[in-house]
């Protein structure tokens, strides 16, 4: 009686191993395949993913048909039925090396095309998916524009008190606070907003500029210690209104007001709230009206300062902080504002000692103790990390944190931006800088980097293109400026070109 042969050398013989061989290189062959062919037709991403996880599917069941079938003269059959003498006596085929050889050569030359044909730099490689993405989107319609996306535009203030202003543009800055923490909204930055009116006359053309698909109009009046608050919430699309609501309340229950105005547009978008998104939207700063009203002019004189970069501005938003945070000693939001404000005279005007340094963390550091989960005082951390004492993994630590607790907060997303380009990670740097733009579309300085960050890269033409976008937005932006400048005259080194840019 024949020995019966070891599970091993049955592998061999019923070809397992070969088909094993075969069956990987030819895999790899695909994928390789999927990886570098898909993108140059706009195949999604997941297309790719779903070759792969085919490929792994399907190899254990290449090597169960291997084990159960032969192929024979006859055709394919069942290894059990096959004559194994007359199996043993037919020539080797060699068909399989043949396929593993040029299925090998056919991978490499894949993998050497995708390596080094796009240049060696790894950004360049993965921004030019993200440009040809980013046309698409720009060429495309209206409904590619998230549902769940709103813009507050600004509150027109209607009081017979002219420098009231301040007033309802703290309202608008709170209400979109509020709604910048729930995940489920794509919610447009203020910076954005502020460049347009009250009541713009063409709707569709904010929505496209803005990325949006519903906008929030307003006006406030304020007498003596009453206030009217009119809101209507917009389709801007269809230039249609979904609906309106004015609050007739004692100055006392604005807060109640910028809540319920919140609460309403989360409601009418049937955004999902998480418990702490809900908490949220109904917690005010303070309970103190006089105090809200400083940190408001404070708020307007900061955005002043911001703009001109003059130290008496900041000077001048610094005492409005001081004096709400004598006013309501308990008052998170404004301490951890006058830190910022603070920290941005000492980056942009005048650089600070030591101890102003120390005196700034223990503002930030009071701020937390009082309110852990605020984004803004997070935010202002991660400044201080930033701007004090370029401590970059602390800084993005706290930035990051400020966008789990405010997931549309294009602030920390534009200074993890900065961060990551200071550190070299240029991807990290350009997909984060390009998301803050997303949040923030009209936001000059933030295309003006980004555009900057290409020239880093020589992405000559990606920089130019950028840069036109920021001075789009804003002539007189010296960094978009700056950058096109250089993206010109080392893209294409076109001289009159660039004096014309120059000229106009």
């Amino acid at each position: 009686m024949s020995e019966k042969p070891s599970f091993f050398a049955e592998l061999k013989r019923r070809n397992v191993y070969k088909v094993a061989v075969a069956y990987a290189v030819v895999g790899w062959l695909l994928v390789q395949v999927a990886t570098q062919v898909f993108p140059f037709f706009d195949i999604p991403n997941w297309a790719v993913r779903l070759v792969v996880l085919a490929i792994v599917i399907g190899f254990p069941i290449a090597l169960v048909i291997a084990w159960a079938f032969e192929l024979t003269p006859d055709g394919l059959k069942r290894t059990e039925g096959v004559d194994l003498a007359r199996s043993a006596r037919q020539p080797a085929k060699r068909t399989w090396i043949f396929v593993v050889i040029i299925g090998g050569a056919l991978s490499l030359g894949l993998f050497l095309l995708g390596r080094y044909s796009t240049g060696t730099n790894p950004a360049s490689r993965s921004a030019s998916g993200e440009l040809r993405r980013d046309k698409q989107r720009e060429a495309a319609t209206g409904s590619s524009i998230p549902q769940k996306s709103i813009a507050v535009l600004p509150f027109e203030n209607l009081s017979d008190d002219k420098g009231a202003a301040y007033f309802a543009d703290g309202i608008q800055d709170e209400i979109l606070t509020k709604l910048a923490s729930i995940a489920d909204l794509k919610v447009i930055s203020r910076t954005s907003t502020a460049r347009y009116k009250s009541k713009p006359e063409d709707l569709g053309t904010v929505s496209q500029q803005l990325g949006v698909a519903t906008v929030l109009e307003g006006s406030v009046q304020k007498a003596a210690d009453k206030v009217r608050v009119n809101v209507q919430l917009i389709d801007a699309r269809a230039d249609s209104h979904l609906w309106a609501k004015t609050y007739d309340r004692d100055i006392k229950d604005v807060f109640a007001v910028e809540s319920e105005v919140a609460q309403e547009i989360a409601d009418s978008l049937q955004a999902k709230l998480s418990p702490a998104e809900a908490s949220t939207l109904a917690t005010a700063p303070t309970k103190d009206t006089a105090a809200y009203d400083l940190f408001l002019k404070g708020e307007s004189q900061l955005r002043a300062a911001n703009a001109s970069l003059r130290s008496e501005s900041f000077e001048e938003a610094i005492a409005w902080y001081q004096q709400a945070i004598t006013r309501d000693p308990n008052f998170a939001l404004a301490m951890a504002r006058l830190a910022e404000s603070r920290l941005s005279q000492h980056w942009f005007v005048e650089t600070f000692t030591e101890p102003e340094l120390a005196e700034v963390k223990k503002t930030v550091e009071h701020a937390l103790a009082l309110a852990p989960d605020l984004a803004q005082a997070h935010v202002a951390l991660g400044l201080f990390y930033y701007y004090g004492y370029r401590q970059y993994e602390q800084a993005l630590a706290e930035f990051g944190r400020a966008l789990q607790l405010q997931p549309n907060n294009a602030q920390a997303l534009e200074y993890s931006g900065y961060v990551y380009r200071r550190q070299g990670q240029w991807q990290r740097s350009l997909d984060t800088l390009k998301k803050s733009l997303e949040q923030d579309p009209r936001n000059a300085d933030v295309a003006g980097n980004l555009s900057q960050t290409y020239c880093i890269l020589r992405m000559w033409q990606d920089a130019e293109r950028v840069g036109k976008y920021a001075l789009s937005i804003d002539p007189a932006d010296v960094i978009g400026m700056r950058a096109l400048l250089l993206a010109i005259l080392n893209g294409s080194g076109d001289i009159k070109k660039a004096q014309s840019v120059l000229a106009t």
